[in-house]
């Protein structure tokens, strides 16, 4: 299935190897405009093929008078289409058409004040005359091309802004779409909006009915299976495949035992009764528990659940199939819960799925032949939760932490027992309940309870000297888990957590914090 978007608008993001592209596209969306990510090495036909509305150059890591820098086809800037530069795409556009780009010797990274020249032109337009924005060049445009307008500079970037708006054309050296820059999201509206006339009508109504006539469509009167994870996107997925083609969908639930506490009950109970949809249930709990005995290696953990999850999920696919193909139909899909950010970072985009490893149905033997439905191939996490929302999917697994698919598997750092695993969802239990009653739940990414259960600490509770184990509660934030910082959570939320985890969790006696960003660190442990 194409990553387009039939009947919007499209704006089409060059990627030049920026660590921003993914956010530059999430930006456009929010603006309520389609955005989609290409490689600066596709031929300006194939991106004019996409039939774009307006074209976003991306930054990147090189310099443009370096050999071997990508660079932009100047047909590109001959056919039309309105194109905004954003830092390398910024200096890429001014070379291509005739301005001057060099080193500063006055490198710019982070923090810097913008100052707005004349009235700021289109892009500026309305903005404070001195304004925050995020650098990161070393590089920078001295002189605008023929027939631009210079609108902006700071201390080592005298463009720092043009415009030719008569043509469609204008690019900023900061970073619109971080957060950082204090009026980026008006910058790129004023070019979206104002500039290349886009129309703001990518919303959650449309996206929802736009998959289910597409699905409608792929499916046919055929039928098709899930793999259910417990998680927002399976749900999601299943939720619109359901909408569209009712009964025919058959939901595979595997309960490996490795899940937080309740979510299995929750996946029974809240989903079906949200949705109505045929669900089938394996408990393979045991079974996991089998093979995962005695293993202490985080890698070996990973593949022994990933390799079980395949054989249950095997071994439930064929009973679906079999008890269908009894009525004379077939079962001829997989529905799977891929993400944009999923495309992206595999290659993909266009033509067939590259089924990633860490997807719960990846992997599948030669013999289950399914083609594929990704009904959320083209969003985002934030979008997909909004789906969730506007199909009436409860909120506790709309706005569920994300969950790796191994589970408790990996936030135990050691061998994985029956007993651990009841310590740590007790734990984890209550670290979510009192995020939850802080009303914190949607200000973090999610907040992982790691048990050291090869550790052993000492600590004092009834007078007496204790030897439990330490808990890590590692709250992050972040946008799409590429990068992620930790949480400053309240001193009095920690305290409340800390206290009851000791309290209740006999097992447990010491509450530790860990407060590093990704990168250095990783989210999970394991």
């Amino acid at each position: 299935m194409a990553t387009s978007a039939e009947g919007f608008d499209t704006v089409i993001v060059v990627d030049f190897g920026a660590q921003y592209a993914q956010l530059i596209a999430r930006r456009v969306r929010e603006c309520r405009v389609f955005s989609e990510i290409v490689p600066s090495s596709m031929p300006v036909t194939d991106m004019l093929a996409k039939r774009p509305k307006a074209i976003i150059l991306s930054g990147g890591p090189s310099s443009v008078y370096a050999a071997g820098a990508p660079l932009v086809d100047p047909s590109l800037f001959a056919a039309g289409v309105p194109t905004f530069g954003i830092c390398y795409g910024h200096q890429v556009m001014a070379q291509a058409l005739g301005g001057e780009v060099r080193k500063t010797g006055l490198s710019e990274y982070g923090a810097t004040q913008l100052a707005v020249t004349g009235n700021g032109g289109t892009l500026l337009a309305g903005l404070p005359a001195s304004q925050q924005v995020w650098m990161s060049h070393g590089d920078a445009v001295f002189t605008a091309p023929p027939g631009f307008t210079a609108t902006a500079m700071t201390a080592g970037s005298p463009v720092a802004a043009f415009e030719d708006v008569a043509r469609g054309f204008a690019g900023v050296q900061f970073h619109p779409e971080v957060l950082h820059t204090d009026h980026g999201l008006a910058v790129l509206q004023h070019f979206l909006y104002d500039i290349a006339g886009c129309r703001p009508t990518w919303t959650m109504v449309n996206i929802v009915e736009e998959q289910v006539d597409r699905i409608r469509l792929q499916v046919g009167d055929k039928r098709a299976i899930c793999g259910l994870s417990g998680g927002v996107d399976s749900a999601v997925a299943a939720a619109l495949v359901q909408r569209a083609i009712g009964d025919r969908l058959t939901c595979v639930f595997v309960d490996h035992g490795l899940l937080r506490k309740g979510e299995a009950e929750q996946v029974e109970r809240d989903f079906v009764a949200s949705t109505g949809v045929r669900l089938k249930v394996v408990d393979a709990a045991e079974k996991f528990l089998a093979a995962l005995a005695g293993v202490s290696d985080p890698e070996e953990k990973r593949k022994i659940i990933g390799r079980e999850f395949i054989r249950v999920f095997e071994a439930a696919a064929r009973e679906v199939v079999g008890e269908i193909a009894a009525t004379g139909e077939t079962v001829d899909f997989l529905v799977q819960g891929t993400l944009y950010p999923d495309v992206v970072e595999s290659g993909g985009g266009e033509g067939a799925a590259n089924i990633k490893s860490h997807h719960n149905v990846g992997g599948l033997p030669d013999d289950l032949q399914f083609a594929l439905v990704e009904p959320l191939r083209t969003l985002f996490k934030d979008e997909v939760r909004r789906v969730g929302e506007q199909l009436g999917l409860p909120a506790e697994i709309v706005w569920r932490q994300p969950f790796p698919g191994p589970g408790l598997g990996i936030r135990i750092v050691g061998a994985v027992t029956r007993d651990r695993l009841e310590v740590l969802r007790e734990a984890d239990a209550i670290a979510r309940e009192e995020l939850s009653a802080a009303g914190l739940d949607r200000d973090i990414w999610q907040c992982p309870v790691v048990l050291l259960a090869d550790v052993r600490s000492v600590g004092v509770q009834g007078d007496g000297r204790t030897y439990g184990h330490p808990v890590v509660l590692r709250p992050v934030s972040s946008e799409d888990a590429m990068t992620a910082d930790w949480t400053r959570l309240p001193y009095d939320v920690l305290a409340r957590i800390s206290t009851r985890i000791t309290n209740e969790v006999p097992e447990i006696n010491r509450v530790t914090l860990d407060v590093t960003s990704k990168p250095p660190g990783t989210i999970e442990w394991e």
